[in-house]
């Protein structure tokens, strides 16, 4: 399983360039006018920039060259600072990591502890509660939980900031601080999702003729949840919980914009703002590989926990 879906891997990375490159022709902004928009240059100067960079050459040409410096692990440089693109998404991945797995934390913190609860207490007020609350959750897109989370904790409680970033090597507490509202905003959408389908399979697990069994034979229901039902309804949450990490690189494209964070949603969009291909291609491209890796290794986790998925392979 582990070979198949890392020989696929090839022709989806080669998919993603064409179709990223492809894309990135339609933009209105010349490269050239981008990385000299505030030096006066002549139309001469433009021209020879262009030729060096090979900004004229036919699209194939420009797409072949990228292939071949991808081969050799080499993403390109930018055009407006002449860094490699490599450095670049090394220094903005490591802040959307911080911020896309803090996130997972707090959702699935939330979402198996409500979803847990929910289901025990099925059909009664707390579980009526969690469920209406939860709906509310699902229908709230990340950026709006962000802009009410910077004005109920940032701007109307001053508890939060909401517009820097502290390196964790400078203080762990003000990392804390400024990571607090992104992962928020980030987590609590997912958190809403993964609380009902944890609360779908628990209820299933809990119908089941062994729970039955089990509590017949007086052991406490805790210990029948937390040792037997529990580790057989998290199989369908984990493949979800996989699926949704790949989202919450995206959707940190968008959080990092709003709370002015460093990472590689800021990369992006000022990369496409000033039309750089290679950088854009780049960041998609390691969004895309992170996706990838993660769903692999959420079904190896998946062959651990269930073994009718070993023996079907």
């Amino acid at each position: 399983m582990i070979g198949r879906r890392l020989l696929g891997l090839i022709p989806l990375m080669l998919g993603i360039v064409l179709f990223v490159f492809t894309i990135m022709q339609f933009s209105s902004t010349d490269p050239a006018v981008a990385v000299f928009a505030d030096a006066p240059v002549s139309p001469e100067q433009l021209e020879q920039f262009r030729e060096e960079h090979g900004l004229n050459d036919p699209f194939f040409v420009r797409y072949i060259g990228f292939l071949g410096l991808l081969v050799t692990g080499n993403l390109g440089k930018s055009l407006a600072t002449g860094q490699e693109v490599t450095g670049l998404i090394a220094t903005a991945l490591p802040l959307t990591l911080q911020l896309t797995f803090l996130g997972l934390i707090i959702a699935a913190v939330i979402a198996f502890a409500l979803g847990t609860l929910s289901a025990v207490y099925r059909d009664r007020w707390p579980d009526h509660v969690i469920r209406i609350t939860t709906l509310g959750g699902v229908a709230a897109p990340s950026f709006w939980v962000a802009l009410l989370l910077v004005q109920w904790l940032s701007i109307n409680l001053s508890i939060f900031p909401s517009s820097r970033y502290v390196n964790p090597n400078d203080s762990v507490v003000g990392w804390i601080m400024t990571m607090t509202l992104p992962a928020l905003a980030l987590a609590l959408p997912l958190a809403a999702q993964l609380t009902r389908i944890v609360r779908t399979s628990m209820v299933e697990e809990l119908d089941r003729d062994y729970v039955r069994t089990a509590r017949g034979g007086g052991l406490h229901p805790f210990v029948v949840v937390g040792r037997n039902v529990m580790r057989n309804a998290l199989i369908n949450p984990l493949n979800v919980l996989g699926l949704r990490i790949g989202y919450l690189l995206g959707g940190a494209v968008v959080i990092e914009q709003m709370f002015n964070l460093p990472g590689m949603g800021q990369l992006m969009i000022e990369a496409v703002k000033n039309n750089e291909p290679a950088v854009v291609q780049g960041v998609v491209l390691t969004i895309a590989l992170g996706f990838v890796v993660v769903n692999l290794l959420v079904d190896v986790l998946s062959l651990l926990v269930n073994p009718r998925l070993r023996t079907s392979h």
